[in-house]
């Protein structure tokens, strides 16, 4: 028999809203149960997820879904929301291959507004679809944590959304106590108070009557308007968001079911921009994660007894060896400042950031500005080492070129998760960087194979002098090969096994493994294969690359990343005269969830992927006028 009791009749909101009221907390811890056990099998956002029970229950309550839009920031807080909209027989799927995703996901339910993996997008994409529908008494929430609101993209949202004095409903879920703290009874009075009709009802009537008295002229008025906002900023602390033209409700108690839905339904009825501040507990109901909800924000399948993270993620990663390089640099440079948004653990900066405090900068969710102010900080004479995952630098683009590229500043770019992003998907695989950063002038652009050779890299980066950019996996390290010692040499790839003269591939970064794997599988199949590391994207040296594959009829590259603009395609046009060139990346469509060795294989991007597709161009070639095996 099922554990989740009150959860197993449920299987649309409707029937949630159909469910007594006093069966909502247990309705909640039921919840809290299965995302516990099922997070301990498949990994996923936790504490994120736990922390957002009782919200959703109520915004599932008081709103009509589809019909009503609720648009959730980043979506890692969605696991609520698919379970009591017809998804919980799929939830032990999880984020596996072929199974649900751990973000909102439109193919997924017409509950799943928009697909958001990415922070700071809810504001915007719920304004628009509130004026783009025309009139109409359906409701439209954002509901966006306190950390996205660092994001100049949520900023520029509340700009417009209060200009247009619109109906949009904004639920600010704020687990860090960055806006404010509760004020308590009078706090709750007040949002009472300003949410019911009379008051509404009055509030209208005198916007509308007292600018025509004669005795109040403009001073006047304006005067009263700045006494009342004074007042309720030095009791709500909403300065913020009552001067971009948005009414404000809170703090409310984000655990407290019955409050949020009196709240809500409140709100429901209003004319105008509103933002309700819900304050909730990161990791609500299992003590591993609310003592440390950054460690249990996003984790590796876990033990519940003891709450012990899984040991696989305790192996030796590009990331933890990038967390050690850097404090070995910091140590060596005193002029090396680090660069985060908002993934200081993620990208093992902590390391960096405990041992040298004062020269870390975490800027929050705002990648854009990451990279322009460590232009600034370049400028100045510093030396910017900014670490971002590939799947966020995407935000940040234009800085990247105009603020870095194009006056050549010596900021090195650390592009962790460059590639495949187990059990994320869509919205988190690297793939891009590549096809975006490859025509930039000025820029640098390595992957390492192992972690001795991204120590190399790294140092290399920061004799160079100018921008450089490396990028390196979500994946353990490759093993330290004799080859991968030798000393970096700009644009030049390095041969790691030899013998074949039949086929070439070359090997991005990460991939080294399974190429040097397919292989000796093409020499088991009578293929002479050689292999070589290329280290760098960008720039390539079209004479050592000549004169590496002269010997060979076919030339396999490949690719953690896009094929389709990639650096095959570079490659590609230097040895089109010389040899065949064979590409093999990422497919050119979007790639769902599964783990990292499911999307190899998916991708072709396995050794015996690999293998398989040069193996088959061998064959082809031999059977054409023009082979040359």
């Amino acid at each position: 028999m099922s554990r989740e009791i009150l959860l197993a009749g449920l299987d649309s909101p409707a029937e949630l809203k159909k469910l007594p009221a006093d069966k909502l907390p247990a309705l909640a811890e039921e919840i809290r149960r299965l995302i516990i056990r099922t997070v301990s099998k498949t990994g996923g956002h936790l504490a994120s997820n736990l922390g957002t029970v009782e919200l959703t229950l109520a915004l599932h309550r008081v709103f009509d879904s589809p019909r009503d839009k609720i648009i959730w920031d980043v979506g890692h807080q969605c696991y609520t929301h698919k379970l009591i909209t017809g998804r919980k027989d799929r939830f032990a799927g999880l984020r596996q291959l072929g199974g649900l995703s751990g973000f909102p996901k439109h193919v997924e339910s017409t509950h799943d507004i928009l697909d958001t993996g990415h922070s700071s997008t809810s504001i915007s994409a719920a304004l628009g679809i509130l004026l783009g529908r025309g009139e109409g008494d359906s409701k439209v929430v954002a509901v966006i944590g306190d950390g996205a609101l660092t994001a100049g993209l949520a900023l520029e949202g509340l700009n417009q959304a209060g200009q247009l004095g619109r109906n949009l409903i904004i639920v600010l879920n704020d687990n860090a106590m960055s806006i404010g703290r509760n004020v308590g009874a009078l706090s709750a009075y007040l949002s009472r108070l300003t949410t019911t009709r009379p008051y509404q009802f009055a509030k209208d009537k005198a916007d509308s009557v007292l600018p025509r008295l004669p005795l109040l002229g403009p001073l006047t008025l304006s005067l009263l308007r700045r006494l009342e906002r004074g007042f309720k900023a030095l009791v709500l602390k909403e300065t913020l968001f009552t001067d971009l033209g948005f009414e404000y409700v809170g703090p409310i108690d984000g655990h407290n079911v019955h409050s949020l839905i009196r709240v809500l339904q409140r709100v429901r009825t209003l004319e105008r921009p509103v933002v309700v501040h819900v304050k909730t507990i990161k990791g609500k109901g299992y003590a591993p994660a609310e003592q440390d909800p950054t460690l249990y924000h996003g984790v590796a399948p876990v033990s519940t007894a003891e709450g012990k993270l899984d040991d696989e993620q305790q192996l030796p990663t590009y990331t933890e060896a990038f967390a050690r390089i850097a404090v070995e640099l910091g140590a060596e440079r005193s002029n090396l400042l680090a660069i985060t948004a908002a993934m200081a653990d993620g990208t093992g900066l902590s390391a960096f950031q405990h041992r040298y405090p004062e020269r870390f900068f975490d800027v929050g969710i705002a990648e854009q500005h990451a990279l322009t102010f460590a232009s600034g900080l370049a400028l100045a004479g510093a030396r910017p080492l900014v670490a971002i995952y590939s799947t966020f630098m995407q935000r940040a683009v234009d800085q990247v070129i105009h603020d870095i590229a194009l006056p050549a500043l010596p900021v090195v770019m650390a592009l962790d998760r460059a590639g495949l992003a187990p059990r994320d998907g869509e919205t988190h695989h690297g793939v891009f960087d590549i096809t975006i950063f490859r025509a930039v002038p000025n820029l640098t652009i390595l992957s390492p194979a192992s972690a001795g050779e991204m120590k190399a890299m790294f140092h290399y980066a920061f004799e160079l002098g100018g921008p450089v950019m490396i990028r390196y996996p979500r994946a353990l390290c490759g093993p330290e090969l004799e080859a991968l010692d030798s000393q970096l040499e700009e644009g030049c790839p390095v041969p790691v096994l030899g013998g074949g003269k039949e086929v070439l591939l070359l090997s991005l970064g990460g991939l080294l493994p399974e190429v040097l794997s397919a292989a000796e599988l093409l020499r088991t199949r009578g293929i002479g294969a050689d292999a070589a590391n290329l280290r760098f994207v960008r720039p390539l040296s079209a004479p050592r690359l000549r004169s590496l594959a002269a010997p060979y009829g076919l030339v396999v590259v490949v690719e953690e990343g896009a094929s389709s603009g990639g650096v095959g395609s570079a490659i590609g046009g230097l040895l089109q005269e010389l040899c065949a060139v064979q590409c093999l990346g990422i497919p050119d469509r979007f790639i769902a969830q599964g783990s990292r060795r499911e999307l190899l294989d998916l991708c072709g991007l396995s050794a015996a992927g690999i293998a398989s597709a040069a193996a088959a161009r061998v064959k082809q070639l031999s059977r054409g006028p023009l082979h040359r095996l």
